[in-house]
Order: structure tokens, then C-alpha cells, then sequence
């Protein structure tokens, strides 16, 4: 591994963030990282010559902007960038207002393809880098409950990103979508779960959901955050690193049941699929 790499992490404040930032400057990796908060990130990680706390609101792009400008004036390049900042939003399709679902589109789209943006010129001067995008299981499958909104952020995610990881191979430039199932850090707090400010008690399934992710589940995650940031920074060593990486045996079983459910689609429906062509006239 090359600790000369520098590393650009947003969303730095908690959770993987922060657990990722700790880690890399424990192996002696060089971070920039932001927060909306620069005193609750400096608090969280302490002081460290290698360290770079930067305040960022990441909906704005000249304050992206001047994170990537500062982070190279300051390490002298960019290596590694990791979209981790984002938020949950727990509410069905009807309950959520635009406002509710907007803001969740800003920070966990709009605010990654400011970053994306503002690094890849850097990136693609070097011609080298790696661009992690963190998404979730849920954007690669949608079958949860009260989380429509949220899950069609993520999607947007993993949408952009394979596109985006074919635009910039020809730099070599790596992109990897990180999809975690569920680990133990603050994601399912009141401060990273939004729910809508008019909730609609006949959506039971939904309040079913809330509630188990608030009182149930949250705290009792399978997922190790610690081993998940370690397997992160693994695969920005490899050589050839995969677009994919499911974190947690939930993500997996969760991503195969998703797999399994469009290949049946598929081969049910094949003689439907296939017949929407035009006619093949022979001579």
C-alpha cells in the first residue's frame, strides 16, 4: 500500500467516515476531510500532521470547490476520494413532501457530483485515482418499506457512478460502488434518519418500519464499521479493483434475492421481452 496517497473523505464526522479517517492515519495514509461541523470533526479525530479538517456544506459547489483546492495546496495532490456524507429518509412515496425528498436528493446525489466534479480534474492530470462512491444495499434493491426516497438517491448513485466508471478508465482512474447492509455506527440516529414531518398512520408497513429501525435494529447491526473501512482501504490497493463491493452477509444475501427475483422476471416473461421487435421479412 502506498501511504503517499492522499485520501479525500466526506462525511467525516462519524460513523464509517470517521471510523475510515482513523484508520488511514493510524497506517500513516495523508487525509483531507470535511464536515459540516469543523469543530465536531477536529474533536472527533484529534490533531495529526497528516490530518486536514476541512468545513464543507456539500450542496454548495464553490465550497466543494475550495475543499479540493485546499486539500491539493496543502498535500500537493488528491489520490483517493471517498463520497461517503449522506443521510437516511424514512417516509413513504405519499408522506414525504418535495422539500423532505430534494434535500435527501442534494446531499447524497447533487453533493457527490460536486465533489466528483471539482476532483476529477486533479485525478485526470495525474492520470491516476480512485473514486469510491458509498451507496448502500438499498441501491441495489428498493424492497424496503419507507425507504423509497432514499433508496432512489442511492440508485441514482449507482447509476452515475457505472457511467462514470467507464468515462474515466481511460485515465486510469478506478471507481468502486461500496453497497454496506447494515453496521453498527450512528446511520439509524435521529441526527443521519430523517422522517417526514406529516406522517400518514395508514401506511402500517411503514411505521412498522420506523419503528424496528429506530428501537430494534439500531444497536444491534451485524456489521463490524471497523472491518468494513479495513476492507475499504484494501481494495483501493488492488490493482484491479471490482465496481461492485457488497459489504456484510446481509448485503449479500439481500443482493442475490434481488438477482435471483429479475432472472425470474426474465425467463417468466421471455416470450413477452422478445417479441417487441419488428417482424424479420425474409427473402
Amino acid at each position: 500500500m502506498n501511504t503517499q496517497n492522499v485520501w479525500f473523505v466526506t462525511g467525516a464526522s462519524k460513523g464509517l467516515g470517521l471510523s475510515l479517517v482513523k484508520q488511514l492515519l493510524n497506517r500513516g495514509y495523508r487525509v483531507a476531510a470535511t464536515s459540516r461541523k469543523l469543530d465536531e470533526l477536529s474533536r472527533a479525530v484529534g490533531t495529526n500532521d497528516h490530518f486536514l479538517p476541512l468545513a464543507v456544506d456539500l450542496k454548495t459547489e464553490s465550497s466543494v470547490a475550495e475543499a479540493i483546492t485546499k486539500t491539493v495546496d496543502h498535500f500537493g495532490r488528491i489520490d483517493v476520494v471517498v463520497n461517503n456524507a449522506g443521510y437516511g429518509l424514512l417516509g413513504s412515496l405519499e408522506e414525504l413532501t418535495d422539500a423532505e425528498s430534494r434535500d435527501n436528493f442534494e446531499v447524497n446525489v447533487f453533493g457527490s457530483l460536486n465533489v466528483i466534479r471539482n476532483a476529477m480534474p486533479h485525478l485526470r492530470a495525474q492520470q491516476s485515482g480512485h473514486i469510491f462512491n458509498i451507496s448502500s444495499i438499498g441501491g441495489f434493491t428498493g424492497a424496503f418499506p419507507g425507504f423509497g426516497i432514499y433508496c432512489a438517491t442511492k440508485f441514482a448513485v449507482e447509476g452515475f457512478s457505472e457511467s462514470l466508471a467507464a468515462e474515466v478508465k481511460p485515465f486510469g482512474i478506478h471507481v468502486t460502488i461500496v453497497e454496506p447492509g447494515y453496521f453498527r455506527t450512528e446511520f439509524l440516529s435521529s441526527g443521519s434518519m430523517g422522517v417526514p414531518q406529516n406522517q400518514i398512520e395508514a401506511y402500517r408497513a411503514v411505521r412498522d418500519s420506523q419503528q424496528a429501525h429506530q428501537s430494534q435494529i439500531n444497536g444491534n447491526q451485524p456489521g463490524d464499521p471497523e472491518k468494513a473501512v479495513a476492507a475499504l482501504i484494501r481494495i483501493a490497493s488492488e490493482n484491479n479493483p471490482p465496481l461492485h463491493l457488497f459489504l456484510g452477509q446481509d448485503a449479500y444475501d439481500r443482493a442475490y434475492e434481488k438477482i435471483n427475483a429479475v432472472r425470474n422476471d426474465l425467463e417468466t416473461w421471455k416470450a413477452v421481452t422478445v417479441s417487441t421487435g419488428f417482424e424479420t421479412v425474409s427473402a
